[in-house]
């Protein structure tokens, strides 16, 4: 196996054009697994970490601009507000020394279904920088940047630069079932996020398809059905019907974590539990205005 280690970014776009089988490492937390499991052996790794580009954050025109890069301990303890479920599914990955090395760009480009931000970053609306040598950077919405089970939408010769999420603008939540919190593969996760400018909601769904998806009709059914001028308390009737196409919209199967109908179950009690505590938050912040 060669191992590639470019000085720059500009350096590594040009191995990754020379070499587009090559498999990006940066803190290995994915790749080192398959690897010491002999589930994949790439023709060569191209390490990431000399390039200090890909650690950036900044905040530009109302967005969050997070470097490929940035470990999900310093989303978790500097980025809580400005991408609160983002932050939220950053402490359910691994251990703290998994968090200290792992990335939201890691998660990416495993494209695993069962990864912890992917549910985070469909609520809120993520939007993938890529980039390459030879056509420069191009902007993947996060919809379309997952392609089936740990395929992404990148080309070849392309590798993730950075992710860019609006600032949060309502409360936001994430949730997963699992055997413990953390450090556990998730059985099925949920994200949501409020939009109170446009009176919509977001959603992600992990571990419950071939890819990370959202429950479209439970959102539709939000921007409708939410009391956005007088937020009381919400009905029973319309949390179960929100958990209800929560869970119509998975896709899951039958596995060693659990079945499908199993599954299914949990979505509706996490999208009911997640959209509870986010509407309660804004119904708070609404008061204290």
């Amino acid at each position: 196996m060669e191992f590639l280690r470019p000085g720059t970014w500009a350096q590594a776009l040009e191995l990754k054009a020379a070499h587009p089988g090559a498999t990006p490492i940066q803190g290995g937390t994915d790749v080192m697994v398959e690897l010491n499991f002999d589930k994949g052996r790439p023709a060569a790794l191209l390490d990431l970490n000399p390039c200090r580009e890909l650690l950036d954050i900044a905040e530009i025109d109302g967005k969050l601009r997070i470097g490929a890069a940035v470990p999900y301990v310093k989303i978790i303890r500097e980025l809580h507000r400005q991408v609160p479920a983002l932050a939220q599914a950053a402490r359910t990955v691994g251990s703290p020394q998994i968090r200290n090395r792992g990335s939201v760009g890691g998660n990416l480009g495993a494209a695993s279904p069962a990864g912890d931000s992917h549910p985070a970053l469909l609520a809120a609306n993520a939007v993938i920088e890529a980039e390459s040598a030879e056509r420069g950077s191009r902007m993947i919405p996060v919809d379309d940047f997952y392609v089936w089970v740990k395929k992404n939408a990148l080309e070849p010769d392309e590798l993730i630069r950075a992710v860019w999420l609006p600032l949060a603008t309502g409360p936001q939540y994430f949730s997963k079932v699992g055997t413990r919190n953390a450090m556990v593969i998730a059985v099925c996760s949920f994200a949501i996020a409020l939009h109170p400018e446009d009176r919509s909601a977001g959603t992600g769904i992990g571990s419950s398809g071939p890819t990370p998806m959202r429950a479209v009709p439970a959102e539709e059914f939000l921007a409708a059905a939410l009391p956005w001028d007088d937020p009381a308390p919400l009905a029973d009737s319309l949390l179960r019907e929100f958990g209800s196409l929560v869970a119509a919209s998975a896709k899951p199967i039958d596995d060693v974590r659990g079945t499908a109908d199993y599954r299914k179950h949990a979505l509706s009690v996490l999208a009911r539990r997640t959209l509870t505590w986010a509407w309660n938050d804004f119904a708070a912040q609404r008061r204290a205005a």
